[in-house]
């Protein structure tokens, strides 16, 4: 477990790793509620998208979970307000996944925070970079990863979803050759 951080003006925040599959359900709860709001912004429903992650079945994340991906909780005065999973590929890059703030504790810079804290966890495994990917017609998504020094590469339509995903970077130091 990590130390906890402390704001005088807002409180106790940690950040803290899921060791078991126990923790599961709270994960999932967080994410589902989180990107339910998307779901709604963007019109989607498990028929017309059944594969966003607002309607993610508990038996993916956990399969995400026994394929290595190290997956934290972010709590906020003892509350789980955030969740988000890293995996490194083989492009040595760390990939960002399923960031998720609780729509109640949004706006309050817990969404950079985990972003330092993946830079921080790229940078002791030797990541050169960080990859996300979000759905491209999110503008303001979008702008808020650029402010935070990602660019945009490119994008990919996948026929049974009914938005192009967008992919981006976050270049940490170069690869050594």
């Amino acid at each position: 477990m990590l130390a906890p951080t402390i704001d005088f003006m807002k409180g106790i925040k940690m950040i803290t790793k899921i060791e078991d599959i126990s923790k599961l359900p709270v994960c999932i709860d967080i994410i589902r509620t989180s990107f339910a709001t998307v779901a709604k912004e963007f019109n989607f429903t498990k028929e017309n998208c059944p594969n966003h992650t607002s309607f993610m079945p508990i038996k993916k994340l956990a399969k995400q979970f026994s394929n290595g991906y190290q997956m934290f909780l972010y709590s906020y005065h003892s509350d789980c307000a955030g969740f988000f999973s890293v995996h490194t590929d083989n492009d040595n890059a760390l990939e960002l996944n399923t960031l998720a703030v609780l729509p109640e504790y949004r706006h309050n810079g817990i969404g950079k925070e985990i972003i330092d804290f993946s830079k921080t966890y790229a940078y002791e495994h030797n990541c050169i970079k960080i990859k996300i990917s979000i759905i491209e017609e999110n503008l303001r998504l979008k702008k808020w990863y650029e402010a935070l020094g990602f660019v945009h590469t490119g994008t990919k339509i996948i026929p049974d979803l009914p938005f192009t995903v967008g992919y981006m970077e976050l270049t940490l130091r170069k690869a050594v050759e």
